[in-house]
């Protein structure tokens, strides 16, 4: 781990924000590391307010986009509303769906199968809209590469609308509109939203319309919560604001189908952190497993009786995915040992076998266990698909763009990326893309980062800042969870590997002159030697709060230790 101590703010400003909010120079320090300066803006993070929310018809299309889909209606037109067959699609879908659906009977959704139309917009979705008379699609989360695919609607007399928010080529297909504020001619404020959040925008325009205020659309934000979760998206500006009234709806009266499966978890309040790891899992899992639509059909069901048995069954594809996704991290990491690979620049794998709907999930074990970029490779059809993950800082879509004589298609982000290449191709594409990422790549990358927020001392770490760091939530990619340093730390005599395999670290730490405090490392037993003897060390750290039997202590989460 490479630490790196965030550079100390301006002295003067430190001092005019901490007299101006009344807060010491160690929250001063936190609010300035992430932007804010004055009291407006910490007004602003401290309060997000619904009305904050840009005007939709700043986005490019929205207009031409509200005229189709109310000329539609007007028109009787059957609309489909057609996603992808992930978190972000399923809820996208559900979403503009079901507010469609309060005044207007003729709609339907439709995810394309993982395995038979693999992603995005497909030849047999739009065959599908044809036999069943749809003249109009709504695609969200996907479709911004789709030219050839809306050529091919077109011809058979069918509309599209593309909502998404992945980075266009540099030709936008001939869509009636294309919603997305990555667009180059497009001026919306706001790059980051996810692709339910592009639906979110479309749907708050459509309200707009009939005087509805961007207030009474709440009780949606609990699906653009889950979908910011789950894409990684920054929880910064609007994002911001739906998160943090999204997860107040997940908590206080989510819709039937996120209840049934909260029903499943029996925690007491959950945050962005539980919906990444609890929520979106179990979303994904249809998908991955077996069907997209039996996530849509989960979050747009409202008897919670039968909601309760779409949550069992999706809970069910959740715990084979689980299973399935440990088998081949197994086998992938024995691949790369097998071929001695543990020094490259990047992670290649590839099983003929493999579940093609956990390979995300693969890559992203790899990642934590390598570091580097990697592509985990599966069959797919005649050809073979891929799903890519990077490492803080480099762009890996960049990197598939280097080598894109070798792929078929792909699309993605800086981070995450999906290709498909013919498998005569792979041999030659693996090469191409260690050559790629070795020429570009700073080796200083492929060593994790901790940004570290401030050194404190234990006798800092209190109630009043945990509530203070409540208040910093939800966190995400843009608002990190507050992370510190404490210096010249001794473990108090307790420190013991717990957990299967003694793989976790379990200490009680102290500083000259501050009691003990109860501190975890995840995956850290490795790191028992450094600490024992009353050896002084430095740790990074995260403070949160430990429940155990019904009673309530601060502990800290171990990041590192040296």
């Amino acid at each position: 781990m490479r630490w790196t101590l965030q550079p100390t703010p301006d002295q003067q400003q430190l001092e005019n924000l901490s007299n101006v909010l009344k807060v010491d120079a160690l929250i001063a320090r936190l609010l300035l590391l992430r932007g804010i300066n004055d009291f407006e803006t910490a007004k602003n993070f401290f309060r997000p307010q619904l009305d904050d929310l840009h005007d939709p018809f700043l986005m490019q299309d929205m207009r031409t986009a509200v005229d189709r889909i109310k000329k539609a209606i007007a028109s009787n037109e059957n609309i489909l509303v057609y996603g992808d067959y992930d978190v972000d699609g399923t809820t996208a879908v559900a979403l503009l769906a079901t507010y469609l659906k309060e005044n207007y009977p003729n709609i339907a959704t439709y995810i394309p199968d993982r395995y038979g139309e693999g992603y995005g917009i497909s030849t047999q979705g739009i065959d599908f809209a044809e036999d069943n008379d749809f003249t109009l699609i709504i695609a969200l989360d996907c479709g911004i590469k789709a030219i050839d695919k809306v050529v091919y609607a077109k011809e058979k007399g069918i509309d599209f609308i593309i909502c998404d928010h992945h980075r266009p080529g540099d030709k936008l297909p001939e869509a009636v509109a294309v919603l997305d504020p990555k667009r180059k001619d497009c001026s919306y404020p706001y790059k980051e939203l996810c692709g339910c959040g592009v639906g979110f925008k479309l749907v708050q325009a459509l309200a707009s319309e009939k005087g509805q205020t961007v207030s009474e659309l709440k009780g949606y934000l609990d699906l653009v919560a889950t979908a910011i979760a789950a894409d990684i998206v920054p929880i910064t500006g609007e994002n911001r604001v739906m998160a943090y009234y999204g997860l107040q709806v997940i908590n206080a009266e989510p819709r039937t189908g996120i209840q049934a499966i909260v029903n499943q978890i029996k925690k007491r309040e959950l945050t962005i952190t539980d919906v990444v790891f609890i929520v979106a899992p179990r979303i994904n899992a249809a998908g991955r497993m077996k069907h997209g639509q039996y996530a849509v059909d989960l979050l747009m069901e409202t008897d919670l009786i039968q909601a309760q048995s779409f949550a069992g069954e999706i809970e069910e594809f959740n715990t084979n995915r689980r299973s399935l996704d440990q088998e081949i991290t197994a086998e992938a990491l024995q691949q790369i040992l097998e071929n001695n690979e543990q020094e490259r620049f990047t992670s290649v794998v590839y099983g003929e076998d493999w579940h093609k709907g956990v390979i995300g999930i693969v890559a992203s074990r790899l990642t934590e266990t390598y570091y580097r970029p990697t592509l985990v490779f599966a069959k797919s059809g005649d050809k073979l698909a891929a799903s890519a993950r990077s490492v803080k800082g480099f762009d890996v879509y960049k990197a598939l763009e280097g080598c894109a004589d070798c792929i078929e298609q792909f699309g993605g982000h800086k981070y995450a990326a999906g290709l498909t290449l013919l498998e005569s191709q792979y041999e030659t594409f693996k090469k191409q893309f260690e050559q790629t990422v070795s020429e570009t790549i700073d080796p200083e990358l492929l060593t994790p980062e901790i940004h570290i927020d401030a050194v404190i001392g234990l006798d800092e770490v209190t109630p009043k800042l945990m509530r203070l760091i409540h208040q910093f939530a939800p966190f995400g990619p843009g608002n990190m969870t507050p992370v510190f340093m404490a210096k010249g730390l001794n473990d108090t005599g307790h420190g013991r590997c717990v957990g299967q395999d003694d793989k976790h670290l379990k200490l009680s730490v102290a500083q000259q002159g501050t009691n003990p405090i109860g501190a975890i490392g995840f995956n850290l037993g490795s790191k028992l030697a450094q600490v024992k003897n009353k050896q002084l060390f430095d740790m990074v750290f995260t403070v949160e709060e430990n429940e155990w039997n019904g009673q309530v202590s601060l502990q800290l989460k171990i990041k590192d230790i040296r």
